[in-house]
């Protein structure tokens, strides 16, 4: 079962279920947190919940995405209330991509130790028995709900940034109940969104890199993630594909259990506030970047797997920036 969010030509909300080329609304339900709110006060499973409301009317997919009339499958009507994070080193094949973007510090034994010394203490605990803690991944914050930007739209390039790179990922979307416990809806196809040139410079400005906008949809796949998932990452300059290369998840490709990533990013209790919502990037070893791409404004990003549906698609577009050197007052 997919689902996703998307606006009526006024403006209006709706939660929708993927059937084919189209899609039909979930009855009564303008949001996928408070369809899953309501799932969990009633016992029931996000998928029987869906069940007892029953589907309506029916919507031409391909006009949504077309009109950008579909928004991120999950969000909080605040967006403070959203944390969007992730993890790295977690893919087999992530530690040779990390490396390659650090190529200019080949000769800095201390920067290759620390990326390579974490991914093999993933490839050695990253995937204990149930129930028991492995090795803590790397994780970062990335921004609250605010830098999401809905399927199809650009993804802004601050004056500030050094690179617009994407990373095709999946993202785990989560709401935290009434209990304080955290509850999985699914998993959604993501475009990460990183400033590769300026983490390059020096491993200390990965978390500076992190703070840029990113996308995650147009769907909610729901379940339990195939072990094995083939796609693509691609990119598009004047309509013709500049470069694409396989993309590679699940836990047949990574050196971490997703029990065991959950486990590392809500063991803080800061991140069980009921009602938040998390997006929760599981990490990638497939880097444009790491290829020798330089990407720039007007180019499109595009990743799919046939598994989530239809493809994220993403543009770069530049942004003024919203505060200027010497901009902060004094009270």
């Amino acid at each position: 079962m997919r689902l996703i969010q998307f606006e009526l030509a006024g403006g209006a909300r709706r939660v929708g279920l993927v059937d084919g080329g189209l899609v039909r609304e979930v009855r009564d339900a303008t949001s996928t947190r408070e369809l899953a709110l309501a799932a969990i006060a009633a016992g029931q499973s996000l998928a029987g919940r869906i069940e007892t409301l029953g589907l309506g009317e029916a919507h031409d997919y391909a006009l949504l995405l077309a009109e950008r009339r579909v928004l991120a499958p999950l969000d909080h009507p605040d967006p403070a209330h959203c944390l969007v994070s992730g993890t790295g080193l977690t893919h087999l094949g992530s530690a040779s991509a990390r490396d390659k973007m650090h190529q200019q510090n080949l000769g800095d034994d201390a920067a290759l130790t620390d990326t390579m010394r974490v991914f093999r203490w993933g490839l050695e605990g990253g995937k204990p028995a149930a129930g028991q803690a492995g090795a803590q991944p790397e994780w970062f914050y990335k921004g609250d709900g605010g830098i999401v930007v809905r399927p199809g739209a650009d993804l802004p390039l601050p004056p500030f940034a050094e690179d617009a790179g994407e990373e095709p990922e999946l993202a785990g979307l989560y709401v935290i109940g009434d209990d304080g416990r955290p509850y999985r809806l699914g998993f959604a196809l993501g475009n990460e969104f990183s400033d590769h040139v300026m983490e390059r410079k020096n491993y200390l400005y990965l978390a500076h890199s992190k703070l840029r906008c990113c996308s995650f949809g147009p769907e909610l796949r729901l379940g339990e993630l195939p072990r094995h998932l083939s796609g693509f990452s691609r990119i598009r300059r004047d309509g013709a594909v500049l470069w694409e290369k396989e993309f590679l998840s699940g836990e047949d490709n990574m050196c971490h259990s997703l029990e065991n990533l959950e486990y590392h990013h809500f063991k803080y209790a800061q991140f069980l506030r009921p009602g938040d919502v998390h997006v929760h990037f599981f990490g990638t070893a497939t880097l444009s970047f790491a290829d020798g791409v330089k990407t720039q404004p007007g180019d499109r990003f595009e990743i799919g797997i046939a598994e989530f549906g239809e493809p994220l698609s993403n543009g770069i577009a530049p942004a003024e920036p919203e505060l200027r050197a010497g901009g902060v007052d004094r009270l």
